[in-house]
């Protein structure tokens, strides 16, 4: 299981999250001049998340929903992966859309539907957890940032990324 290799090789976590910010700011501005191929990488980075929440594990639930408002730090490591879990699908589609603030509330929202998910279909074996979506909806926040930093410094270098769609 994830959690019990995490809970043995602890610094993978906190190292994920640096090497993303580190890809992040060194790959943004390329990025933010290719809205397309960076919508579609956003698809993509939903899949593992996709694989890690909602993929069914062989387990009996003896909760169904926890309600416990821990933050998550990197010496707890699955609370930690929580928060590392969307920061990269954030950052994406918060340069995709160049709209970094609504990337950041969808990202929280869709960590909701995933708990309310859990929670609503027990035969995944997966159990909601309240800490959960508050360490999802802080990765989110950091993905946010970080594409807000990555949009700012495109605008000041004069690269301009192009305009994306525009509402009427």
């Amino acid at each position: 299981m994830l959690s019990t290799f995490l809970v043995g090789h602890p610094w993978i976590t906190p190292a994920l999250l640096a090497l993303g910010v580190v890809a992040a700011l060194a790959l943004g501005p390329r990025l933010a001049r290719r809205p397309r191929l960076t919508g579609v990488l956003a698809g993509l980075s939903l899949l593992p998340l996709a694989a890690l929440t909602l993929v069914p594990v062989d387990r009996d639930l003896v909760v169904g929903c926890a309600v416990e408002w821990s933050w998550p730090t990197p010496a707890r490591v699955e609370s930690f992966a929580n928060l590392v879990l969307l920061v990269a699908p954030v950052f994406l589609a918060g340069v995709a859309t160049r709209r970094p603030v609504p990337a950041a509330v969808a990202g929280s929202a869709l960590s909701a539907g995933i708990e309310a998910f859990q929670a609503l279909v027990p035969a995944l074996g997966r159990s909601c957890d309240t800490g959960d979506w508050t360490a999802n909806s802080l990765g989110s926040v950091v993905g946010g940032l970080l594409a807000w930093v990555v949009l700012k410094l495109v605008r000041r270098n004069g690269a301009e990324a192009p305009a994306g769609p525009r509402r009427g």
